[in-house]
């Protein structure tokens, strides 16, 4: 029971830092002015849905229900990125941004991996390494903006 349970706990990992990462490009993309950045966060929106659309699928196949980031949680990114890109909409330091961020899911991420990883059932634990690596070659492209 405890590996369901422990199942259940890195999808909703999984799905939420996706969710936020979507919350947070939505909330960017109109800030950007440079093509090139938009172009590479497009991309990587179409990468976040995927890992949602996977999860979702892996969580309904277990009976799960995963919920989506509360409400003011979205809101304060919201401002915050607002706020941010207010005084420089910069493409280095939309890079920045977005880079802080993914280091943090990637931080998150791992720790999970580290935690679970013997009693993570093959198709969660595949999931969560195809998000660890995709936010990583995320942080790798966006340091060139930098």
């Amino acid at each position: 029971m405890s590996d369901i349970k422990k199942d259940s706990e890195i999808l909703a990992e999984i799905y939420r830092n996706a969710q936020l990462a979507l919350t947070s490009i939505s909330d960017i993309l109109p800030q950007i002015e440079n093509e090139a950045i938009k172009g590479e966060i497009m991309r990587e929106h179409e990468e976040y849905e995927r890992i949602c659309g996977e999860a979702a699928t892996l969580a309904k196949g277990m009976g799960l229900e995963l919920k989506e980031p509360g409400a003011v949680k979205k809101a304060m990114m919201n401002m915050s990125i607002k706020m941010n890109t207010a005084a420089d909409n910069s493409k280095e330091h939309i890079a920045e941004m977005m880079i802080k961020g993914t280091v943090t899911g990637i931080t998150c991420l791992k720790t999970s991996l580290s935690e679970a990883e013997k009693i993570m059932s093959p198709e969660v634990k595949k999931l969560l390494n195809d998000l660890i690596s995709l936010e990583e070659s995320f942080e790798t492209r966006l340091k060139a903006y930098l």
